[in-house]
């Protein structure tokens, strides 16, 4: 049955009140499912490190007989701008190595002027005008379509030694192009709200400049490895095998291949699957691992692995007056609630944070109500034309039943 929801961890289990929670959350999800918002997904939340809902639904694709697990893996998209790159600068700040009123070229050489002297606070909030994205894989076409030879190959060779497809394979610097076309960017004059990923494939860079640790590395040593975070990381097909990983997308445009395994985000991984705009992916038990220590002022067990402060400053709405919600890299509720745009329930507190993910993710914290919610599904697959989780207002909908579910939805945020 397409609909099978499989393995589940509930508190409270039997009481009138979680299975009338249950019943609500799985009627959403059927729903979905059988308007194809996605094939299958995985639902967690938690208060004060408690679970109080942990179940998955249907299956990778529509028509497989693969069921998603509540340990499956899903590619985390744009959550990566939080759970990598924003939290590298955090420790990076904490550490005096950075500050957000410095501007990028302080640390990342070869920007120019106008990118440059964008700050990281500007940046990390979207507010320094910088170009939205860059489809780097068609700025490297011909007029006939091919792509040119001196970036990408039909086989692999040291000089070509990153397989992006069967038969696609990236030039082993290829960054320094993508970085050149960065620099080369549009940024408006007067500085304004506008989402941008650019800052974001620049992190790395930066973070290895001044901690002397791949940012790989850095993650790793800093977090998911005190974390236990054992499926949080980038290329996941080098520790996992593909049976855990949910696919994204049939790519019929630029690697012309089912996606699965490997970064869905076009910029991502012709950055060799790693960056702080995409990359990374998790199974939901791990990625709420990263939030909840973000709820739980920095610490983990005995381990303080980031200070009060820096959350606080990273938590905190940089450009209210300007009619910007961003916190420093983090999203924020809108800061006036509407049911059509907002990806989060109405009573999230102000004070709650996260991200959402473009192959249909989100995970958010809410330290008024110290609250995990980790949705994670694939909704991009078959193609990312599919655009019935926003339609059908999933995400949102399920985090309000679980506000209403623990008292706090009729609340003033």
């Amino acid at each position: 049955m397409a609909f099978f929801a499989a393995a589940q961890l509930t508190v409270n289990t039997g009481s009138e009140k979680t299975i009338k929670l249950e019943k609500q959350i799985d009627s959403i999800l059927f729903d979905a499912i059988r308007h194809k918002a996605f094939p299958g997904c995985v639902v967690y939340a938690s208060q004060k490190d408690r679970i109080l809902f942990f179940k998955s639904y249907g299956h990778y694709t529509y028509d497989s007989i693969k069921r998603v697990e509540n340990n499956s893996i899903y590619d985390l998209a744009s959550i990566t701008k939080v759970v990598g790159g924003t939290l590298a600068l955090m420790k990076l700040y904490e550490d005096s190595l950075i500050h957000p009123d410095d501007p990028i070229k302080k640390y990342v050489d070869g920007l120019g002027k106008r990118v440059g002297e964008v700050t990281i606070r500007e940046a990390l909030a979207h507010q320094g005008g910088l170009y939205p994205w860059i489809p780097y894989y068609q700025k490297i076409r011909k007029k006939n379509g091919a792509f040119k030879k001196k970036y990408i190959s039909n086989a692999l060779s040291e000089k070509y030694p990153f397989e992006l497809s069967d038969n696609l394979f990236l030039r082993k610097d290829f960054y320094h192009v993508i970085k050149r076309f960065i620099k080369k960017s549009e940024v408006t004059k007067t500085p304004s709200y506008k989402y941008s990923g650019l800052f974001f494939y620049l992190v790395p860079e930066l973070v290895e400049k001044l901690s002397g640790q791949k940012y790989t590395d850095f993650l790793q040593t800093h977090f998911f490895d005190p974390l236990k975070a054992k499926t949080v990381g980038f290329s996941p097909l080098d520790r996992f095998s593909k049976e855990l990983i949910a696919p994204t997308e049939v790519d019929s445009f630029f690697r012309m291949e089912p996606i699965h395994g490997k970064v869905h985000d076009e910029g991502a991984i012709m950055m060799q699957g790693v960056s702080g705009n995409a990359g990374l992916f998790s199974n939901a038990i791990d990625l709420a691992k990263v939030m909840q220590l973000l709820l739980n002022d920095g610490v983990h067990d005995t381990l303080q692995l980031l200070k009060p402060h820096t959350i606080d400053l990273f938590n905190t709405v940089q450009y209210p007056n300007l009619k910007n919600r961003r916190a420093l890299g983090f999203d924020k509720p809108l800061l006036q609630y509407d049911s059509v745009r907002s990806s989060v329930a109405k009573s999230s507190s102000r004070k709650s944070f996260g991200h959402t993910g473009y192959t249909g993710t989100l995970a958010w914290a809410d330290p008024k109500n110290d609250l995990v919610y980790i949705f994670l599904s694939n909704r991009v697959y078959p193609s990312r034309k599919n655009t019935a989780i926003y339609k059908l207002n999933v995400r949102p909908a399920i985090h309000q039943l679980i506000y209403d579910y623990l008292g706090s939805g009729n609340e003033v945020n």
